[in-house]
């Protein structure tokens, strides 16, 4: 006979969460470590979209634009530190409370 659930079954407080993780157990990464996250996803991104463009309208014509200063230097310097605080941000520890 299968079980229906009932007012009793719910908890008393209907804001109160359920506990997801067992007793002693926490979260490998804290607020911080999601905020350098978002921020290192961020530098990539920008890194990415600097980089796009440069082409020219016309295939017979050349165009330097192409190996200019934001495209061949800029972004892949923001790339690279976009990496970089991603590492960081996986290998920081969370403060003790």
């Amino acid at each position: 006979m299968a079980k229906t659930s009932t007012a009793k079954d719910k908890p008393a407080n209907p804001k109160q969460k359920e506990k997801i993780l067992p007793e002693g157990k926490t979260f490998a990464f804290k607020r911080e470590n999601y905020k350098l996250m978002f921020i290192g996803l961020g530098l990539i991104v920008i890194g990415f979209l600097l980089m796009i463009g440069g082409g020219s309208d016309d295939p017979d014509v050349f165009s330097y634009e192409l190996f200019s200063f934001r495209r061949m230097t800029l972004a892949p310097i923001l790339i690279m530190a976009g990496y970089v605080v991603e590492i960081f941000a996986i290998m920081k520890r969370p403060k003790e409370d």
